[in-house]
Protein backbone atom coordinates (compact mmCIF):
# COMPACT_ATOMS: atom_id res chain seq x y z
CA UNK A 1 0.00 0.00 0.00
CA UNK A 2 1.02 3.22 -1.12
CA UNK A 3 1.82 5.50 2.19
CA UNK A 4 2.90 9.39 1.51
CA UNK A 5 4.62 11.78 3.64
CA UNK A 6 5.52 15.12 3.67
CA UNK A 7 9.22 16.36 3.41
CA UNK A 8 8.86 19.78 3.03
CA UNK A 9 7.54 20.89 -0.31
CA UNK A 10 6.71 17.42 -1.56
CA UNK A 11 3.99 15.23 -0.25
CA UNK A 12 6.43 12.22 -1.10
CA UNK A 13 4.79 8.62 -2.07
CA UNK A 14 6.90 5.62 -0.43
CA UNK A 15 6.81 2.35 0.54
CA UNK A 16 8.67 1.10 3.76
CA UNK A 17 8.55 -2.98 4.28
CA UNK A 18 11.02 -4.78 6.85
CA UNK A 19 12.98 -4.36 9.98
CA UNK A 20 16.03 -3.08 10.93
CA UNK A 21 18.66 -0.24 9.59
CA UNK A 22 17.07 2.06 7.27
CA UNK A 23 18.10 1.44 3.41
CA UNK A 24 16.38 3.87 1.20
CA UNK A 25 16.45 2.95 -2.96
CA UNK A 26 16.54 5.63 -5.45
CA UNK A 27 15.25 4.97 -8.85
CA UNK A 28 16.83 5.74 -12.06
CA UNK A 29 15.52 8.37 -14.51
CA UNK A 30 12.72 7.69 -16.63
CA UNK A 31 11.46 4.81 -13.70
CA UNK A 32 9.93 4.91 -10.26
CA UNK A 33 9.92 3.13 -7.16
CA UNK A 34 8.29 -0.01 -8.87
CA UNK A 35 11.29 -0.64 -10.12
CA UNK A 36 12.49 -2.04 -7.13
CA UNK A 37 9.50 -4.84 -6.48
CA UNK A 38 11.49 -7.79 -7.06
CA UNK A 39 14.87 -6.44 -5.07
CA UNK A 40 12.45 -5.31 -1.57
CA UNK A 41 11.83 -8.67 -0.61
CA UNK A 42 15.40 -9.70 -0.77
CA UNK A 43 16.04 -6.72 1.16
CA UNK A 44 13.92 -6.75 3.64
CA UNK A 45 15.07 -9.71 5.77
CA UNK A 46 17.39 -7.66 7.01
CA UNK A 47 16.34 -3.76 6.69
CA UNK A 48 13.53 -1.64 7.18
CA UNK A 49 13.79 -0.69 3.30
CA UNK A 50 11.96 2.80 1.72
CA UNK A 51 11.37 2.94 -1.94
CA UNK A 52 10.30 6.04 -2.78
CA UNK A 53 9.05 8.17 -5.73
CA UNK A 54 11.29 11.26 -6.54
CA UNK A 55 9.95 14.89 -7.66
CA UNK A 56 8.53 14.46 -11.18
CA UNK A 57 7.39 10.46 -10.70
CA UNK A 58 5.65 8.12 -9.50
CA UNK A 59 2.92 8.89 -6.99
CA UNK A 60 5.16 11.91 -5.28
CA UNK A 61 3.42 15.68 -5.65
CA UNK A 62 5.12 18.35 -5.51
CA UNK A 63 5.57 22.38 -7.11
CA UNK A 64 5.16 21.99 -10.84
CA UNK A 65 8.56 23.94 -11.52
CA UNK A 66 12.10 23.00 -12.54
CA UNK A 67 14.43 21.72 -10.45
CA UNK A 68 17.74 20.96 -9.78
CA UNK A 69 19.98 17.44 -8.83
CA UNK A 70 20.87 19.34 -5.97
CA UNK A 71 16.82 19.93 -4.97
CA UNK A 72 16.56 16.18 -5.03
CA UNK A 73 19.10 15.77 -2.73
CA UNK A 74 17.14 17.48 -0.52
CA UNK A 75 14.33 16.13 -1.11
CA UNK A 76 15.89 12.79 0.29
CA UNK A 77 17.26 14.61 3.23
CA UNK A 78 13.89 15.77 3.96
CA UNK A 79 12.45 12.48 3.48
CA UNK A 80 14.89 10.87 6.19
CA UNK A 81 14.34 13.40 8.20
CA UNK A 82 10.28 13.09 8.20
CA UNK A 83 10.57 9.79 8.57
CA UNK A 84 11.98 10.12 12.01
CA UNK A 85 15.34 8.64 10.93
CA UNK A 86 18.86 10.42 11.66
CA UNK A 87 20.61 8.86 9.04
CA UNK A 88 20.06 6.00 6.45
CA UNK A 89 21.59 3.60 4.40
CA UNK A 90 21.41 4.89 0.78
CA UNK A 91 21.36 2.78 -2.71
CA UNK A 92 20.85 4.62 -5.72
CA UNK A 93 20.36 3.01 -8.82
CA UNK A 94 21.54 4.40 -12.36
CA UNK A 95 20.08 8.08 -12.21
CA UNK A 96 19.26 7.31 -8.71
CA UNK A 97 22.85 7.15 -7.60
CA UNK A 98 23.42 10.25 -8.76
CA UNK A 99 20.95 11.68 -6.71
CA UNK A 100 22.76 9.51 -4.09
CA UNK A 101 26.16 11.02 -4.60
CA UNK A 102 24.20 14.44 -3.99
CA UNK A 103 22.71 13.72 -0.82
CA UNK A 104 26.29 12.09 0.51
CA UNK A 105 28.26 15.30 -0.59
CA UNK A 106 25.50 17.91 0.14
CA UNK A 107 23.93 15.95 3.65
CA UNK A 108 26.69 13.83 4.22
CA UNK A 109 25.69 13.44 8.22
CA UNK A 110 22.04 11.84 6.25
CA UNK A 111 23.95 8.72 4.82
CA UNK A 112 25.13 6.04 7.03
CA UNK A 113 26.61 3.41 3.80
CA UNK A 114 26.49 4.41 0.11
CA UNK A 115 25.76 1.59 -2.85
CA UNK A 116 26.08 3.08 -5.97
CA UNK A 117 25.03 1.01 -9.03
CA UNK A 118 25.24 1.20 -12.61
CA UNK A 119 25.79 4.75 -12.39
CA UNK A 120 28.43 7.83 -13.73
CA UNK A 121 30.38 10.24 -11.72
CA UNK A 122 29.38 13.74 -10.01
CA UNK A 123 30.25 16.47 -12.00
CA UNK A 124 30.58 15.27 -15.46
CA UNK A 125 27.73 15.30 -17.25
CA UNK A 126 26.35 11.15 -18.78
CA UNK A 127 27.11 12.63 -22.64
CA UNK A 128 30.77 13.53 -21.85
CA UNK A 129 31.34 9.96 -20.40
CA UNK A 130 28.95 7.45 -22.25
CA UNK A 131 30.05 7.62 -25.95
CA UNK A 132 26.93 6.38 -27.25
CA UNK A 133 24.81 8.75 -25.78
CA UNK A 134 23.49 10.49 -28.86
CA UNK A 135 21.96 7.07 -30.13
CA UNK A 136 20.49 6.21 -27.00
CA UNK A 137 19.04 9.92 -26.97
CA UNK A 138 17.73 9.09 -30.63
CA UNK A 139 16.34 5.79 -29.61
CA UNK A 140 14.61 7.58 -26.95
CA UNK A 141 12.86 10.13 -28.66
CA UNK A 142 11.84 7.20 -31.58
CA UNK A 143 9.48 5.93 -28.88
CA UNK A 144 7.36 3.81 -28.95
CA UNK A 145 8.52 2.23 -32.02
CA UNK A 146 12.08 1.67 -30.95
CA UNK A 147 10.66 0.30 -27.91
CA UNK A 148 11.69 -3.24 -28.78
CA UNK A 149 15.90 -2.04 -29.90
CA UNK A 150 15.41 0.17 -26.83
CA UNK A 151 14.99 -2.60 -24.19
CA UNK A 152 18.27 -4.60 -25.38
CA UNK A 153 20.23 -1.13 -23.82
CA UNK A 154 18.57 -1.89 -20.39
CA UNK A 155 18.58 -5.63 -20.69
CA UNK A 156 21.05 -8.48 -22.01
CA UNK A 157 19.50 -10.22 -24.85
CA UNK A 158 19.53 -13.63 -23.23
CA UNK A 159 17.50 -11.98 -20.21
CA UNK A 160 14.74 -10.41 -22.71
CA UNK A 161 14.81 -14.21 -24.08
CA UNK A 162 13.71 -15.45 -20.69
CA UNK A 163 11.50 -11.92 -20.60
CA UNK A 164 9.91 -11.45 -23.79
CA UNK A 165 7.38 -9.54 -22.42
CA UNK A 166 9.72 -6.86 -21.95
CA UNK A 167 11.18 -6.11 -25.26
CA UNK A 168 7.91 -4.22 -25.07
CA UNK A 169 8.09 -2.58 -21.57
CA UNK A 170 9.52 1.24 -23.06
CA UNK A 171 6.16 1.07 -25.86
CA UNK A 172 3.86 2.27 -23.13
CA UNK A 173 6.34 5.40 -21.93
CA UNK A 174 3.75 8.56 -21.12
CA UNK A 175 3.61 10.96 -24.31
CA UNK A 176 5.73 14.02 -23.67
CA UNK A 177 4.37 15.96 -20.66
CA UNK A 178 5.63 19.48 -18.89
CA UNK A 179 6.18 16.81 -16.16
CA UNK A 180 8.45 14.70 -18.31
CA UNK A 181 9.82 17.81 -19.55
CA UNK A 182 11.06 18.75 -16.21
CA UNK A 183 12.16 15.20 -15.04
CA UNK A 184 14.73 15.47 -18.28
CA UNK A 185 15.99 19.39 -17.22
CA UNK A 186 16.37 18.08 -14.06
CA UNK A 187 18.47 14.77 -15.17
CA UNK A 188 20.57 16.83 -17.00
CA UNK A 189 21.96 19.15 -14.28
CA UNK A 190 25.14 18.39 -11.51
CA UNK A 191 26.72 19.78 -8.71
CA UNK A 192 30.31 21.52 -9.11
CA UNK A 193 31.38 19.37 -6.40
CA UNK A 194 32.50 15.44 -7.12
CA UNK A 195 32.84 11.84 -6.24
CA UNK A 196 35.87 12.44 -4.60
CA UNK A 197 34.34 14.26 -1.60
CA UNK A 198 32.22 11.57 -0.23
CA UNK A 199 33.04 10.44 2.89
CA UNK A 200 30.60 7.58 3.68
CA UNK A 201 31.82 4.05 3.27
CA UNK A 202 30.80 3.11 -0.23
CA UNK A 203 30.28 0.23 -2.46
CA UNK A 204 30.50 0.44 -6.33
CA UNK A 205 28.54 -2.26 -8.23
CA UNK A 206 29.01 -2.19 -12.31
CA UNK A 207 27.07 -4.56 -14.78
CA UNK A 208 28.68 -6.39 -16.90
CA UNK A 209 27.12 -5.75 -19.61
CA UNK A 210 25.54 -2.93 -19.33
CA UNK A 211 25.46 -0.74 -22.38
CA UNK A 212 23.73 2.55 -20.57
CA UNK A 213 26.20 3.29 -18.62
CA UNK A 214 29.44 0.99 -19.47
CA UNK A 215 30.86 -0.84 -16.81
CA UNK A 216 34.23 0.85 -16.46
CA UNK A 217 32.95 4.22 -16.20
CA UNK A 218 31.18 3.12 -13.11
CA UNK A 219 34.00 1.45 -11.59
CA UNK A 220 36.20 3.55 -12.19
CA UNK A 221 34.41 5.90 -9.77
CA UNK A 222 35.33 3.40 -6.53
CA UNK A 223 39.51 4.15 -7.58
CA UNK A 224 38.18 8.01 -6.70
CA UNK A 225 36.19 7.48 -3.44
CA UNK A 226 38.66 6.79 -0.38
CA UNK A 227 38.31 3.42 0.73
CA UNK A 228 34.95 2.18 -1.42
CA UNK A 229 35.04 -1.17 -2.89
CA UNK A 230 33.69 -2.07 -6.40
CA UNK A 231 31.91 -5.69 -7.94
CA UNK A 232 31.56 -6.05 -11.37
CA UNK A 233 28.04 -8.12 -11.71
CA UNK A 234 28.76 -10.69 -14.44
CA UNK A 235 26.07 -11.72 -17.21
CA UNK A 236 23.72 -8.45 -15.63
CA UNK A 237 22.99 -5.23 -17.81
CA UNK A 238 21.62 -2.22 -17.00
CA UNK A 239 18.33 -2.70 -14.25
CA UNK A 240 20.19 -5.01 -12.04
CA UNK A 241 17.36 -4.62 -9.33
CA UNK A 242 15.18 -6.11 -12.13
CA UNK A 243 17.65 -8.81 -13.84
CA UNK A 244 19.27 -10.29 -10.82
CA UNK A 245 17.44 -8.61 -7.73
CA UNK A 246 18.99 -11.84 -5.71
CA UNK A 247 22.52 -11.29 -6.87
CA UNK A 248 22.11 -7.20 -6.20
CA UNK A 249 20.62 -7.93 -2.58
CA UNK A 250 23.67 -10.29 -1.61
CA UNK A 251 26.14 -7.68 -2.50
CA UNK A 252 24.46 -4.84 -0.74
CA UNK A 253 24.02 -6.97 2.42
CA UNK A 254 27.43 -7.99 2.21
CA UNK A 255 28.75 -4.74 2.43
CA UNK A 256 26.08 -3.21 4.91
CA UNK A 257 26.31 -6.37 7.40
CA UNK A 258 29.53 -7.10 6.80
CA UNK A 259 29.20 -9.80 10.17
CA UNK A 260 28.11 -12.23 7.29
CA UNK A 261 24.18 -12.50 6.77
CA UNK A 262 22.85 -14.09 3.59
CA UNK A 263 19.72 -12.57 1.49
Amino acid sequence: MTRFVQAGELRIAFDREGDGPPLVLMHGAEASRQMFASLVPHLSKHFTVIAYDQRDCGETEGPERPSTLADLAGDAQQLIRALGLRRAHVFGSSFGGRVAQALALLHPRAVDHLVLGSTWPLPRPYEELCPDARRLGELRQGLPATAEELATWFFPEAFLRQRPELRRVFANARPGSARSARRDATVQTTLEEGVADIVAPTLVLAGELDRVVPPGVTLSMAGRIRGADAVLLHGVGHVTAMQAPEMLAHHIVRFLKPEGAKP
